[in-house]
Parts: structure tokens; sequence; C-alpha cells
């Protein structure tokens, strides 16, 4: 855990690093990234709210990632090195504009990634290696009642894994599919394999190059005690060009285990409104 923390230090001070040094296409601290976050995988960086339709809980969402290096391997070929650092937190709404913080979960590490522009689609890969852990936050605790709610207590949750993405490219739809394995899992009962199969569309542009609606859909089939499937389906429009830093507004529906490790066990079923500056 230790190492990890060490970890979490230095993509913090390379992060800091990335804003004060000049920035090209290739090279040390390039700009933007070489591979774009996968819309609908609840596991990217973002930066923004998720308002659920259906109960007073929303997300919170902060987090970036960042290529440290990015270089050509021939002419139409490049990969890069980068930096991921997020957190994804649970809220509650309540009055007064208060938004007690219920649980948050942490995720940082290194991504590697490969891509290769053909004259009218490109395909690539991404392989990360991250460290997840996840914690009960004051927000959920009664203090009344001196007692966690939802008859949740605080357990230790974290996993170090390797994600690995594939996928191909043309005309503004990408489909992907990979493989996560969790080389190290506490509770140690849970499953280490997760498998992941994917879609994102961006449409081009309406009325403007700058305005963009999109589709997005992900399958996550986890192994947790058991085998269980996850849905997460985005609809929206994207302000900004399609293929980097914009902002988006978003339909959001989410079937399944919940997202959060202190809560992976219980199943969930939403829809919210999403709003996110996009990386």
């Amino acid at each position: 855990m230790k190492s990890f923390r060490k970890i979490g230090l230095i993509i913090i001070l390379v992060s800091v690093c990335i804003t004060v040094l000049p920035q090209s296409k290739t090279g040390l601290f390039p700009g933007g990234l070489m591979i774009q976050p996968l819309t609908a995988n609840y596991l990217e960086p973002k930066l923004g709210f998720l308002f659920n339709l259906s109960d007073e809980n929303l997300r919170l969402e902060i987090g970036n990632s960042l290529d440290i290096y990015r270089a050509h391997l021939s002419y139409k070929e490049f990969y890069s090195i980068g930096a991921d650092l997020f957190t994804y937190s649970r809220l509650r709404s309540e009055k007064k504009f208060k938004f007690p913080v219920e649980t948050i979960d942490y995720l940082f590490g290194l991504n590697f990634g490969y891509l290769n522009s053909k004259d009218e689609y490109s395909y690539g890969a991404r392989l990360r290696l991250s460290h997840i852990s996840a914690h009960l936050v004051d927000g959920l605790y009664n203090n009344v009642e001196a007692s966690w709610m939802e008859n949740r207590n605080p357990f230790v949750y974290s996993k170090e894994l390797i994600e690995f993405i594939t996928f191909i490219y043309y005309k503004g739809l990408r489909i992907y599919g990979g493989i996560t394995y969790n080389y190290h899992i506490e509770p140690g009962y849970l499953g280490n394999d997760n498998y992941q199969l994917g879609f994102d569309y961006f449409y081009g542009e309406l009325l403007s190059e700058y305005i963009t609606p999109f589709i997005a859909y992900d399958l996550r089939i986890s192994n947790l005690i058991e085998y269980t499937t996850n849905h997460s389906f985005n609809a929206g429009v994207k302000f900004g060009r399609k293929d980097g830093q914009g902002f988006s507004i978003y339909f959001h529906y989410y079937n399944g285990k919940s997202i959060h490790g202190e809560f992976y066990d219980v199943n969930k079923s939403y829809m919210s409104l999403g709003f996110n500056l996009d990386l």
C-alpha cells in the first residue's frame, strides 16, 4: 500500500509539471490525449456531475488522464505513456443546498497506448495498471444514533488491476472490447476477472462542427462471488471538437451492481442527467 501512495504522489507531481511545460503533439508532455476516454465506461477520468432522476443521489467525478510521453513508431503509428488520477463519489442531495458525501472511490495508475491511423479508419489498444480503493464517508453516518446508515459498515475494499482494451474507429464510431484482471483484491473472496464490450458514436456536426450528438453503451461482466452484468448507456450532445476538449450534456442509464466498492453487492438501476467537462 505504501508503494501505491508513492506512485500517487509521483503522478500528482507529474500532473503539476505538465501545466507549466511547453506542449506539442509528440514528445514529452504533449497536449491532449491520444486515446480519448470510453464514453459510457464509468472507470474513465471525468470532470462533472450526474444527477439521479429517481432519487436524491448524485455522482461527483473529479479526475484527469494525461499523456506524459507520445512518439511515432512509423508515419501512421503512435504510442503513448500516461497517468490516471481520479475519484468518483456518491452524494446525497438535501435542503439548503447541502450534499453530504456518502462514499468515495479513488483510482490512480499508469496507462500505455498504441494507435495506428489508416486512411479511412484507425485501431489501437490501451493497457492500464491501476489501484482502486473505496471508503465510506461521514455523510453516511448518523451522529444521533451513532451508526452507519443503510446497514453498512466500513470495510477494506481495494484492488490492483491490469486492464487491456482494444478498439477500432471508423467515421465517428468506435467499437471496443477488453479484459481486466485483478491481481490483488480485498475482500479476497471476490473474483479476479472482468470482461468488457462497448461502443461510442459521435455523429459529426449538428449546425456547427462544435456541436456533436453522441450515443454510447458499455457492457461489463464482473466476477464478484458470481458473474454479474452491468449496463451503462449515454446519449447527449458535446459542445467542442468531437475528438478533443469540450463540454457535454447527456442522459445516462445504469443497471447492475453499484460502481462503488463499499456497495459492490448492491443492485442499482437509475437514470441520470449528466454534465461533464471533456478531456
